[in-house]
């Protein structure tokens, strides 16, 4: 058993979740790197001795449970919830309810589940800090993404519950809210692979954030002192002021 702290995170198979493995990883941490696709968390764990993979699914209970029971006492203080993901842009009206109930799912039911799994393990140990992995569309939704705004308000919603019913116990919360972020998979999934329409999301931005520049803002964050508290850390690009308005330069 390794006498390093223990980081849980979700998602981990690819982007965000990947890079934030790493970063954690490198800086002192044991992670468990869990997500679906064993074969992406196999690679990811290849790269250090410190990344341990672990298959999940956080739209299942059972899958949870068999976290939780794999972890037994270990000393988990930090617990990044990056599963999640958009799977749709469709307008309200053309929209399909079983893609909102995927939405939902993952985003925020997901995030409950594991932050009732984790946190007995955070009591045990005295120490915890749950980071939720939200969007700037959890603060300002726009047009034909209304699927995620409403489950990532959802999940901001959940960050500001949680620090009123865990006040007074040595729990810090966070919620990190990204803007635009270049990864490999991301808009592949939110327009069903179509790369093109992938692709327009960054068109033109000059410079896009990538994965591990939101690694480097979670790793930044849990690694404060205890007594320092993020409540909410927005990023952005440079080019892009809220959701929808977003500089682009020009296609010559």
């Amino acid at each position: 058993m390794t006498s390093r702290e223990y980081a849980v995170i979700t998602g981990a198979s690819s982007g965000i979740g990947a890079a934030t493995a790493r970063a954690l990883a490198a800086n002192g941490y044991h992670v468990i790197a869990a997500a679906r696709r064993v074969d992406k968390l196999t690679a990811l764990a290849s790269e250090s001795p410190h990344i341990e993979a672990v298959e999940l699914d956080v739209t299942d209970q059972s899958s949870v449970d068999a976290l939780v029971a794999h972890l037994g006492n270990a000393p988990v203080s930090v617990l990044v919830h990056s599963a999640g993901g958009a799977f749709d842009a469709d307008s309200v009206m053309d929209s399909d309810p079983e893609l909102w109930q995927k939405t939902f799912d993952i985003n925020v039911v997901g995030a409950v589940r594991m932050v009732k799994a984790i946190t007995p393990l955070f009591r045990e140990h005295r120490k915890g800090h749950i980071v939720l992995i939200t969007s700037t569309a959890a603060h300002r939704t726009y047009e034909n993404g209304g699927s995620y705004a409403a489950a990532k308000f959802g999940e901001a919603s959940l960050v500001d519950t949680l620090r009123l019913e865990l006040n007074g116990e040595p729990i810090r919360i966070t919620e990190i809210a990204p803007g635009i972020v270049k990864t490999e998979e991301f808009a592949k999934i939110r327009y069903k692979g179509n790369v093109d329409a992938a692709a327009k999301i960054y068109e033109g931005i000059e410079k896009p954030l990538v994965a591990d520049d939101v690694a480097e803002a979670i790793r930044w964050v849990v690694m404060l002192p205890d007594h320092f508290n993020v409540d909410s850390m927005m990023i952005k690009p440079l080019a892009q002021a809220v959701s929808h308005k977003v500089y682009r330069k020009p296609i010559r």
